[in-house]
């Protein structure tokens, strides 16, 4: 798409109030709205809106006010024929109804910091076996005593959950679904679409049925069950975030370490600007591990590879980004790739600077992939899903509260790392959300022939995370010096791991927004980007494409790369060069719509098509991918003897 200058808009926006009646008619207007451009105070599909004659439409906007929210602003806003439908209390952000040339005058004001679309939200589409979370579960060849998540709260927000199925219990008959809320509007808590109840049995089913072939990655965690998409899947920003403004309110009663976030919708507005995105900072900044879905946006129609797909909030930088991997049907990991269907980075959400400029985020996204393509995990009862795709069935059993179902997508592949990041603070309570992250990408496996903007460092590998987060000491601080001791003793653990009889190396490397590190330090030595109120990626600096670090923030033995590669199934770092983060950097210059990477083609999110929708603008879903997923090939099917299996 041809890039609009501020002269431009102003143009097309004149021309167009005289003929469709908007509410931005006169010069001063105009010029204000070309002001609004220049300060990016609007997201684009409300500019866009504004400028093709639907200033008049109705609309549901996030507000996101210059400091507290004041009762001038509140007038200002009636003024303006709008109304407030929602607040919070945990952010300053309010939902407001209003016509669209309204808010984008709204935008204008000096107390007025951001005024975003509220986005409609949708799903994207032998695990704990290949996983490596079998392994952290067994102590001395059994089951007891080892790590299953008990004490972890973990809120999963999706389209509810069926508290009817055998997977959610405990071995003493107990619902381990404590708390329930509905953001849909539906007034109900159960799963009618069928995508949430798949997912938290991903994340935490137990074993009961057919002798523990689908055992969740933490099956004893307790489940908070957040409804945010209704019976067809789709949801918006704001219910989003009445649902996260819940997590801060209620996250020490129920224990919330970690959030679940398997649906997502186009990244358009850049991070620092997307209320959600600035909502999951939130939640990590206070201690949260925020897991989210890279999308289903891989590949074309074609089946050619696609770069620049990541959804929101996976383009939150402080978020563990997941993407899918495909194991095949086998437990070994010798033969996993990354799914095609998979999205690559890098992120595209951007602003627009006064000369009608975009500057893309690019971050390096995912961050790790999980199995994620035709995982079989239970089955909400009479859900939309199976009633229109009966073969999503997988003939498991004939009873409803144990049937199981296939599912493919990173919406699979999340609820994975999820659980493996319960099964760490279960280990080691006092690791910060950086922390959990930085261990995962680090305990990774590389998997050969896909880049970093595939698979980030590699596929999940929950046995290497657990026993790397295990040594880590639980006195550290922010106030820890930079260079301290960061673990319980001198000696380094084996950054190896085996799995069905195949040893595969570590990443040792991890993810810091256009770049990545490598090093012993990094697991060694205390680095100040772990704390909390942080980001991976501080210290980092750039210029010209070389990379350094900031020694106040990482100490002199991290190294960071200057070329993002295409591993060799070794080490991060390790393999063919395929992009150098020069052409990630510089505000997204250098890597422009339409710039050929290699195999595929950066595009960019927010495109207008030629009959005026605005693609990617308008929702947010659950991120499962097509039916059939990449490959005929499951994981193996187990068919139930209707006998309750406690031993998992």
């Amino acid at each position: 798409m041809r890039k609009i200058a501020p002269a431009m808009w102003l143009a097309l926006l004149l021309a167009l109030s005289f003929s469709a009646g908007m509410l931005i008619t006169d010069r001063t207007h105009a010029q204000s709205l070309t002001g609004l451009i220049s300060k990016n105070k609007a997201s684009s599909g409300l500019i866009r809106k504004a400028v093709e004659g639907l200033g008049t439409e109705r609309v549901r906007v996030i507000i996101q006010p210059n400091g507290a929210w004041s009762d001038e602003l509140s007038y200002a806003v009636m003024l303006q024929g709008g109304t407030e439908s929602r607040q919070f209390q945990n952010f300053n952000f309010r939902v407001v109804s209003l016509p669209a040339g309204a808010a984008a005058t709204l935008a204008q004001r000096t107390d007025v910091a951001f005024v975003s679309l509220n986005y409609e939200v949708k799903t994207l589409g032998h695990v704990s076996l290949t996983s490596g979370a079998d392994a952290v579960r067994s102590q001395n060849g059994t089951t007891t005593g080892g790590l299953d998540g008990t004490g972890i709260g973990i809120a999963v927000f999706d389209s509810g959950m069926d508290a009817t199925h055998k997977a959610f219990l405990d071995k003493s008959n107990n619902l381990r679904i404590v708390a329930s809320q509905d953001f849909t509007g539906e007034n109900r808590t159960d799963d009618p679409y069928g995508h949430g109840t798949h997912v938290a049995s991903i994340l935490a089913g137990n074993g009961r049925i057919s002798n523990a072939t689908y055992t969740g990655i933490a099956p004893n965690a307790n489940l908070i069950n957040l409804r945010v998409l209704n019976s067809q899947g789709v949801g918006s920003a704001s219910q989003l975030l009445r649902a996260i403004d819940w997590v801060m309110t209620n996250r020490a009663r129920f224990n919330i370490r970690v959030v679940n976030m398997s649906l997502g919708m186009p990244a358009i507005e850049t991070y620092k600007n997307d209320p959600v995105c600035r909502a999951v900072r939130a939640m990590v900044d206070a201690g949260i591990v925020v897991v989210a879905a890279a999308g289903n946006n891989g590949k074309d129609s074609d089946g050619n590879k696609i770069y620049g797909r990541i959804h929101s909030p996976g383009n939150e930088p402080s978020a563990i980004t997941v993407g899918a991997s495909n194991t095949f049907g086998t437990d070994a990991r010798n033969d996993d790739g990354v799914a095609s269907y998979s999205s690559r980075g890098p992120t595209r959400s951007y602003y627009t600077d006064s000369n009608g400029v975009r500057h893309y985020d690019n971050l390096i996204k995912p961050d790790i992939v999980a199995p994620g393509n035709k995982v079989v995990n239970a089955e909400a009862v009479n859900n939309n899903l199976v009633a229109q795709n009966p073969s999503l069935d997988a003939g498991v059993s004939p009873v409803d509260n144990r049937k199981q179902m296939y599912l493919n997508g990173t919406s699979m592949a999340t609820p994975v790392a999820a659980g493996a990041a319960a099964l760490m603070l279960q280990a080691n309570p006092n690791l910060t959300p950086n922390m959990v992250k930085a261990i995962l990408m680090y305990t990774a496996q590389p998997l050969a022939g896909a880049n970093m903007l595939e698979q980030g460092t590699g596929e999940l590998n929950v046995e290497g995370a657990v026993r790397l987060g295990k040594l880590v000491r639980t006195d550290l601080s922010n106030s820890t010096p930079l260079g301290d001791p960061l673990l319980n003793n001198s000696t380094l653990p084996a950054q190896q791991t085996t799995i069905a009889g195949y040893t595969f190396p570590w990443a040792q490397g991890i993810i810091l927004n256009h770049t990545y590190a490598t090093g012993s330090n990094l697991i060694s030595k205390y680095q100040k980007i772990y704390g909390t109120g942080l980001l991976l990626g501080d210290g980092v600096i750039t210029g010209d494409g070389v990379i350094t670090g900031d020694s106040t923030m990482m100490t002199d033995g991290v190294i960071t790369g200057d070329s993002i590669m295409t591993s060799n199934g070794v080490i991060t770092g390790d393999g063919a060069w395929f992009l150098g983060v020069g052409i990630l950097l510089g505000d997204g210059t250098r890597l422009s719509d339409g710039y050929l990477v290699s195999d595929g083609v950066i595009t960019g999110d927010g495109v207008i098509t030629g009959d005026g929708v605005i693609t990617g603008d308008l929702y947010i879903q659950s991120q499962s991918a097509a039916i059939n997923g990449d490959e005929t090939t499951s994981m193996p099917v187990e068919v139930d003897d209707g006998m309750d299996y406690l031993d998992y």
